[in-house]
């Protein structure tokens, strides 16, 4: 009997003997943090597992012998290595950042959480690189085309001569959008009308878009939303985008682009050069696009003293000079028949720095601080306005992350100064204080909360009076994932806007006989969105995504512009602007190269104070946006997209017509690194002049119509791009 229990036992000692455990902290292999929610699973077996808030996992019960394991985490390139059993002490994986990812495991930089998309409660749309690059074939001299083509938003032409654009979020005037460079809020007030225009697409790395209020962290002016452009970081592997574009209507775009990282340091550089002959379309003797030519070029920076520190310094310079009006005046033929024109030349130079820290338990301390120059003149006949602005910018913050919780906690300051040239009369300064708390909360693995709550202090000042404004914002978001198919979000929170001269009623004006504000204060919203989203395989080969929108956003004490007999004059109207209405988006991909979207946006705005018509102006009820593109990776691409634009009101309340634009472009790589380009906007030739003429009264003293739809009609461009 004991012989037989000797050798039972030996069997089970040898059996337990061949059982192994494995042990394993994965990190991020650029920047030696722990990942986690990362995966380890032998192949062709179930067992595996997930790693913890140190990076840790282990595996049980593996028996003696060579065994082949998956290591991967979302936005990492999956790494399999054969490991031999027994083994040693714990071992440490390194997983390397994927270049691109899918639009669910983008890592959302605007929340400052690092969270994928899927898991933010807070609403964000994100515009990835291949849309960009896309929309960058269309455009290549600014983001107008990327925003244009996006539900939701809306680019609002000012100038019938100089082509001065805003970008509008769900209906609301664009001085109500906060836009954002890498978080920097450099633009606005008097470079708002040209603020998309000097944005080039070319070292963009991604959009992001909140619709809604979004004042926690980004304090005023985001009552409508926030549009962050987030640049390209340097990588180990070096990048180098070269692109030469020429279009019908003889504007030449040469832009490059590299980027690169070499042990402790690493450089990005965009440079971009455009130029643009006058256009006139309709032989009105008025330009539809004005001449021009503008550079950019943007050097960045990189120190990593150690894996854990980033520090940054860029430099961003853009000059541009625009000429529209008369064509006989730009050419240089002038005479009592032709004088009119219009001239911007502008000169903006930005200075950014930023210290990042993360430390081992997750935690991150960040400073960013910036200081931009803004100078512009605006000329036409017998009358010109020249200012410069100064914007300063510096912001604090520190992240705590434990298991379920995340907190944000930070203080920062916002230095605006206008100086008119000259006469000074239009001079202000605003000098914001901020201190702000963000708390995301996962309650469990299908409901998060993200809350907030922001303290500014504003002070104003004019040659008129001067005010100090107190601001407490509070700020929530949910979200809840029903299943694997189905989630939503909602939020909603409160915002305001520091007043200011610059809107685009004034920018049409070139702001003559615009008098300074005059015991004005901000304007204050409430706003909210709620959507639901669902994502899933409809039929085989055939994945669906849909998102419903509604949105809701109502200010209160709205600057209007007033009249007397001789000046124009900024007033807070009593009665309230409200915005509301739903967005539809579906997307439909069928075995990865057919791809449809479909954007239905419906807006009721109205402002309370407009007497008789009170729907928002320039605003189209109902727009529907339509894409369908094919594409076989590395070789070929071309897509097809359709637009229609409902009814809108002008500023004397005339109705315009509805209208559909079509456009179509083709990209075919030649080699690995060569592609070609072609691109056929608005290809049915829709444009204003076939409805009327822009241009009212003599060549000599002319007025100009509300801009509401194409004023240059159909354009063709194409181009060659070079991708290392």
């Amino acid at each position: 009997m004991s012989k037989y229990f000797f050798v039972l036992t030996m069997l089970a000692c040898s059996f337990a003997y061949g059982q192994n455990t494995f042990k394993v902290v994965i990190k991020n292999g650029e920047t030696n943090d722990n990942l986690i929610g990362a995966t380890a699973q032998l192949v062709n077996s179930s067992n595996g597992a997930i790693t913890n808030e140190q990076g840790f996992l282990e595996i049980k019960n593996i028996p003696n012998g060579v065994h082949q394991i998956k290591f991967s985490s979302i936005g990492f390139e999956t790494k399999m290595l054969n490991i031999s059993f027994p083994v040693g002490d714990t071992l440490q994986i390194k997983l390397s950042q994927k270049e691109e990812t899918e639009l669910d495991e983008v890592v959302i930089q605007s929340t400052r959480t690092n969270r994928t998309i899927k898991n933010t409660p807070t609403r964000i749309e994100t515009i990835d690189g291949e849309e960009l690059d896309e929309k960058g074939n269309m455009k290549p001299a600014n983001v107008s085309m990327v925003l244009h083509e996006s539900t939701g938003l809306q680019v609002q032409q000012t100038s019938a001569t100089s082509g001065n654009s805003s970008i509008r979020v769900q209906g609301l005037d664009g001085r109500y959008t906060q836009l954002l460079k890498d978080g920097y809020p450099n633009f606005g007030n008097f470079a708002s009308g040209l603020s998309i225009l000097e944005i080039p697409p070319l070292d963009l790395k991604q959009v992001e878009v909140i619709k809604g209020p979004a004042s926690t962290l980004y304090g005023g002016g985001a009552i409508a939303g926030v549009v962050n452009f987030i640049s390209k970081t340097p990588n180990e592997k070096r990048a180098f985008n070269f692109m030469l574009n020429q279009s019908n209507i003889g504007q030449s775009n040469i832009g490059a682009y590299s980027s690169q990282r070499k042990g402790k340091f690493g450089y990005t550089i965009l440079g971009l050069v455009n130029f643009q002959k006058s256009y006139d379309v309709d032989k009105d003797d008025f330009s539809e696009v004005p001449k021009s030519n503008n550079f950019t070029i943007n050097p960045r920076i990189f120190f990593y003293p150690n894996e854990s520190t980033t520090i940054m310094i860029g430099n961003s310079i853009t000059k541009g000079d625009m000429k529209g009006g008369d064509m006989h005046v730009i050419a240089g033929k002038s005479d009592s028949n032709h004088t009119y024109f219009e001239q911007n030349k502008t000169l903006r130079n930005t200075t950014t720095f930023e210290f990042d820290k993360k430390f081992n338990n997750k935690n991150n301390f960040k400073l960013k601080q910036s200081l931009s120059f803004f100078d512009r003149k605006i000329n036409i006949p017998n009358y010109g306005f020249s200012g410069s602005n100064v914007n300063a910018f510096t912001d604090a913050s520190y992240m705590w992350q434990k298991e379920k919780h995340t907190i944000i906690g930070g203080v920062n300051l916002l230095y605006d100064k206008f100086n008119q040239k000259n006469t000074g009369i239009l001079n202000a300064t605003s000098f914001t204080k901020g201190a702000y708390i963000q708390h995301t909360w996962d309650i469990t693995e299908n409901i998060k909360i993200e809350n907030g709550l922001r303290l500014d202090h504003l002070y104003f000042s004019n040659p008129n009076f001067s005010k100090n404004q107190t601001f407490l914002l509070p700020r929530i978001s949910t979200l809840f994932k029903i299943n694997n198919h189905w989630s939503s979000r909602i939020g909603g929170g409160l915002g305001y806007k520091i007043p200011t001269i610059f809107t685009e009623q004034t920018e049409t004006m070139q702001y003559q006989q615009i008098t300074a504000l005059n015991n004005v204060e901000a304007e204050k919203s409430i706003g909210g969105t709620f959507d639901i989203n669902y994502k899933g395989e409809f039929i085989k080969d055939l994945m669906v995504s849909v998102n419903q929108l509604f949105f809701m956003t109502q200010i209160d004490k709205p600057l209007v512009l007033l009249n007397n007999t001789t000046n124009y004059f900024f007033s807070n109207s009593n009665k309230n602007v409200i915005s509301k209405g739903f967005e539809t988006n579906l997307k439909f991909i069928y075995k990865e190269d057919f791809k449809l979207f479909i954007g239905y946006t419906f807006t009721y705005a109205k402002a309370n104070y407009l007497q008789g018509n009170q729907f928002l102006p320039l605003l189209p009820k109902s727009k529907l946006n339509l894409a369908f593109i094919y594409e076989k990776e590395n070789n070929f691409k071309t897509g097809f997209e359709g637009y229609f634009t409902d009814h809108q009101y002008l500023y004397n309340s005339t109705k315009t017509p509805t209208f559909w634009e079509f456009g179509f472009m083709a990209e075919k790589t030649l080699r690995k690194y060569y592609s070609i380009f072609i691109n056929f906007e608005n290809f049915t030739d829709t444009r204003q002049s076939r409805y009327k003429r822009v241009v009212n009264d003599s060549n000599a003293s002319p007025s100009f119509d509300d801009i509401w739809t194409h004023t240059e009609g159909f354009t063709f461009n194409g181009g060659i791009k070079f991708k290392l």
